[in-house]
């Protein structure tokens, strides 16, 4: 393998094992302060929700809304790609709506969704999580849409 191959490995196997403590720390342990300190700059992107939330303080309150609304929140990967400056993870998430989310009231309801998750780097530290679904299935699952 050159160094330039060994140099891009390194760096892939870098980050995947930051996208891997980060999608550990959120969706199966729950801990919010453990998703966080994965980030070099705390920062999600959420279209569907509205876009971004930036800094520790906002993410803590994003993370924990999340789990509160989702307590059995849980993510399944389906698939990795890598890029130049990101980790793009396929994956199925959800969880029953105990608690509000989005303005939608609790629902009691489970709901999954197909998502792609990238996570975007500067080198090996995380920058931002940016979530792309469609948030109309999850409105449907949870009886909020049409």
């Amino acid at each position: 393998m050159s160094a330039t191959a060994m140099d891009v490995a390194t760096l892939r196997a870098r980050r995947e094992a930051v996208v891997k403590a980060h999608i550990k720390a959120e969706a199966v342990d729950h801990d919010v302060a453990a998703a966080i300190a994965t980030f070099a700059r705390p920062r999600y992107d959420v279209p569907a929700l509205g876009g971004v939330v930036d800094g520790a303080a906002n993410v803590d309150v994003l993370l924990h809304g999340l789990l509160a609304a989702y307590p059995d929140f849980w993510l399944r990967e389906v698939a990795w790609h890598h890029s130049d400056d990101a980790v793009i993870v396929e994956c199925v998430f959800g969880g029953t709506q105990k608690g509000e989310w989005a303005g939608i009231p609790p629902a009691n309801r489970p709901m999954e969704v197909a998502a792609a998750v990238v996570f975007l780097f500067e080198d090996d530290a995380l920058m931002c999580e940016r979530v792309y679904f469609d948030h109309a299935t999850m409105l449907r699952q949870l009886g909020a849409g049409g």
